[in-house]
């Protein structure tokens, strides 16, 4: 049994235009992935503070 054979990446550089469409799709890309933790974290801190909360009203 052989390995798949995976198509080879071109090895000629890019021009100008396109390392500035890589570019632009990677810092997208980081926005997004940014936004999503920060959402993360935020539900989290929320989830605690409710949490905490909760467990002080109940007690007292």
């Amino acid at each position: 049994m052989t390995a798949p054979q995976f198509p080879q990446p071109d090895p000629s550089p890019l021009n100008r235009d396109q390392t500035e469409q890589l570019r632009a799709r990677q810092r997208s890309r980081n926005r997004a992935l940014g936004l999503l933790l920060t959402a993360l974290v935020v539900l989290f801190f929320a989830i605690t503070i409710v949490k905490i909360g909760a467990h002080s009203g109940a007690a007292g």
